[in-house]
């Protein structure tokens, strides 16, 4: 059984995702994070890719180069971080980081708000990515 972590900070989600990916609690990915220099206070998490990346590489974990635009539910990797709730602050993007898995072949997305009735999602029609960082196999 899958239990999602839930992020403990409003700025936590890209720390939460992580967690969820490398199967570590936040607490754990928190000051693994910290020992990196990063910060949940830090609302930088929500506008850019780096510190997700790094979080995951210093774990061995590869992800894609680039940021692949959003096409479709079904053209997703089996992993992937996504960004969904774009919005547009200060003149800089922002967004929410969950995760999509595919565990055998059934989509969904782990996400760690901790308002939601279910952290396990496939209400797809209610979640507009825009993009998504392919993470290459735990």
């Amino acid at each position: 059984m899958l239990t999602p972590v839930i992020q403990e900070e409003e700025t936590g989600c890209g720390i939460a995702s992580v967690a969820n990916i490398l199967g570590k609690t936040y607490s754990e990915m928190k000051n693994i994070a910290n020992a990196m220099d990063i910060y949940a206070e830090d609302k930088s998490l929500w506008s850019d890719t780096q510190y997700v990346r790094r979080m995951l590489l210093q774990a061995g974990v590869e992800t894609s180069l680039d940021e692949i635009p959003f096409e479709s539910w079904n053209t997703l990797p089996d992993l992937a971080l996504l960004s969904i709730k774009h919005h547009w602050e200060n003149g800089h993007n922002f967004w929410h980081w969950v995760v999509f898995m595919r565990v055998e072949g059934q989509g969904f997305v782990l996400d760690s708000a901790s308002y939601l009735p279910s952290n396990i999602r496939t209400d797809f029609s209610e979640m507009q990515p825009k993009w998504f960082i392919e993470v290459k196999k735990v």
